[in-house]
């Protein structure tokens, strides 16, 4: 990168220099940070980490570090964006490849990104539709594979629409698409020609992995591959999870890893439709991890929750908020749902909770978000009414975002607790 190719300024978070390796972390794993500057310091001591202007709409700032949205000017070029990227390289090894048939449509169909899982490069499934690419055969991917340092190679295509989000990938060099990926101390392969990795859930698997889960019994009703199941079993040392997975290649994928972590006695595997999941009163904690919506899967968990104890529900659910002009948000009282015939004769709601009943301070959260949670925290407690026959109360406890799904569009989490309210 020459000089007077550096913009004048860059996006960055600013953090103290006692979080920046954190954060730095939480970037990378989000695919924020910009690889193209250094970090650098900036008034006060504090250090900015680039941010990738593209993705500042996917951008949220984390509770758990003071940071702020600055500009770095004049930024400094990282020591990789001066030398040779793998993209230049394979332009120049594909150009030695075609000599004089080299054109610049042929340059536009070259990626300029991809995914790497270990020794196999996934590309993107507009790269190399051109018909010439075709008449090179073997050749092309020998030599796509040797610049990006790759022995396997994959394309892929549109997730197929199937109710299971099935990759359409294509394998294009190799003789099979099982790759391994190592986060946060945990192992999990998977077969990217019929699997699919989620990396932009890795603050939640953070988070699960945090939980205080001894002694449970956790009920997992959609598993994929163990996103889940493996944090709560190898990190919150959950007791024992019951993982449902109707996609009979993830369920392939789960089975292997919880040997590959060691952790297979301590998880019982069902394959099918979570819908028809018979257990019942199991379970002190609820995982529905699907989006855009775990709705369908609510009666289900309603029903394996412990009915003398309950639990707690994490629910995840894509939920659409529009900015508008505010006034800055302060923090918001979350909110607690009972049966209307839980109050006493003073119209007073009895609290059967351990805590007393305070009301907990949430997080700085958009009102949609509230609203949202507070909605769902009704409708469940009306499902266990209908279900049990008896009174219960379900409370907010917390309201995760995980990422930016869409345009003003996040990927929540909800955490409720639901317990039964005790006959008098």
């Amino acid at each position: 990168m020459e000089a007077r190719d550096v913009p004048i300024s860059v996006p960055a978070l600013a953090t103290e220099p006692q979080f920046a390796q954190r954060l730095r972390e939480k970037l990378e794993g989000e695919q924020l940070l910009d690889g193209r500057y250094r970090l650098q310091k900036v008034q006060g001591g504090r250090v900015a980490l680039p941010v990738l202007e593209e993705k500042l709409s996917q951008l949220w700032l984390p509770r758990e570090m003071p940071c702020d949205l600055v500009q770095i000017q004049q930024p400094v070029p990282s020591r990789a964006a001066r030398r040779q990227t793998p993209a230049q390289k394979l332009r120049n090894e594909l150009r030695r490849l075609l000599g004089e048939n080299w054109s610049e449509e042929l340059e536009r169909d070259v990626p300029h990104a991809w995914q790497r899982h270990g020794d196999l490069v996934l590309l993107s499934e507009d790269s190399f539709r051109a018909a010439l690419w075709e008449n090179l055969g073997p050749a092309l991917w020998e030599t796509v594979a040797s610049a990006l340092g790759a022995q396997r190679l994959a394309r892929q295509g549109r997730v197929l629409p199937d109710g299971m989000r099935s990759p359409s990938v294509t394998l294009l060099l190799g003789q099979d698409g099982w790759v391994e990926h190592m986060d946060n101390g945990i192992r999990y392969m998977f077969d990217v020609t019929k699997c699919m990795f989620s990396a932009g859930n890795i603050t939640e698997k953070l988070r699960v992995a945090s939980l205080p889960c001894s002694g449970e019994v956790l009920v997992d009703l959609y598993a994929g591959i163990g996103y889940f199941t493996l944090p709560y079993l190898v990190h919150a040392e959950a007791a024992f999870v019951h993982a449902c997975e109707w996609n009979g290649h993830a369920v392939e994928a789960l089975r292997r890893n919880l040997a590959l972590n060691g952790v297979q006695d301590r998880c019982r595997v069902y394959h099918g439709d979570s819908r028809q999941l018979e257990l019942q009163d199991i379970a002190d904690r609820v995982n529905l991890g699907l989006i855009p919506s775990s709705e369908e899967g609510w009666p289900v968990a309603c029903r394996v929750l412990k009915k003398s104890t309950g639990g707690v529900l994490h629910i995840h659910h894509n939920v659409e908020s529009h900015p508008v002009p505010a006034p800055p948000q302060t923090p918001v009282l979350l909110a607690e749902h009972r049966s209307p015939e839980a109050a006493d004769s003073d119209g007073e709601a009895q609290d059967p909770m351990e805590d007393g009943g305070k009301e907990t301070l949430g997080a700085r959260i958009r009102p949609k978000w509230q609203r949202w949670a507070e909605a769902t925290a009704a409708q469940i407690q009306k499902l266990l009414v209908e279900l049990h026959g008896q009174l219960w109360c379900t409370r907010i406890l917390h309201i995760e975002p995980v990422k930016s799904y869409a345009p003003h569009v996040h990927h929540l989490v909800l955490d409720l607790e639901c317990r039964p309210v005790p006959s008098t």
